[in-house]
């Protein structure tokens, strides 16, 4: 056990326990601490390991040390887990990825600070980037690209060649159609099936028969 790589995960909501979980079980990674901002800290341990403020992270649990991963949700279209990464980089950490073992995954490029939850396929020829959390159960398609800060929810379908710019997020079930490719900034809702491109921050819903946008500058 001594050859586990240091992790501390920021976060201390349900994303956070889940990505513990998962490090701690089916990983090279050990988890040593869970980090927060100061005035979001209301105590001192959690899951049984200690919570540091992330403004002195650097002094406790150092980069030269110490990987990080940013245990956070969707929130405003991914930026919220996107300025943390980037202020975690800025510190000089390096953020780690958990790929799991029960994803089929053909070694195409994944970047860092990436969640690939079980059940993922993953064909050949994808690319996907920087922050990016595929929940469980999703279809990756051949030559298909996601780009970095985005949310696949579970059991979504990205056909083969889809281009998904950043921060966008995928709700459970949704559908791309071959070839499409969505804006930064958009929101597929569930069950949404989507049969053309996506222009920069629209938001798709599922109707009764098909899906629609519905209205684009949601930020």
């Amino acid at each position: 056990m001594t050859d586990m790589k240091k992790l501390v995960i920021f976060g201390t909501g349900l994303i956070a326990e889940v990505s513990e979980f998962y490090f701690r079980t089916d990983s090279a990674y050990q988890v040593d601490a869970f980090a927060n901002a100061r005035e979001f800290i209301k105590d001192d341990q959690f899951k049984g390991k200690p919570v540091v403020e992330f403004e002195r992270l650097e002094k406790t649990h150092p980069p030269s040390e110490y990987e990080i991963f940013i245990a956070l949700g969707y929130a405003k279209t991914n930026q919220v887990r996107q300025s943390r990464y980037l202020e975690a980089k800025q510190k000089g950490y390096t953020c780690a990825t958990y790929m799991s073992s029960r994803a089929t995954y053909f070694g195409t490029p994944v970047g860092e600070n990436c969640l690939v939850l079980e059940n993922n396929v993953i064909q050949p020829f994808v690319t996907i980037g920087h922050n990016v959390t595929l929940w469980s159960g999703n279809h990756v398609g051949h030559h298909s690209r996601i780009a970095d800060h985005c949310f696949i929810s579970s059991h979504v379908v990205i056909s083969g060649g889809c281009e998904i710019a950043e921060n966008c997020f995928l709700g459970v079930n949704a559908t791309l159609r071959d070839n499409i490719k969505l804006g930064k900034f958009v929101v597929v809702g569930s069950g949404s099936v989507v049969l053309n491109d996506c222009e920069e921050r629209s938001v798709v819903q599922a109707a009764a028969s098909s899906s629609r946008v519905i209205r684009r500058d949601v930020i």
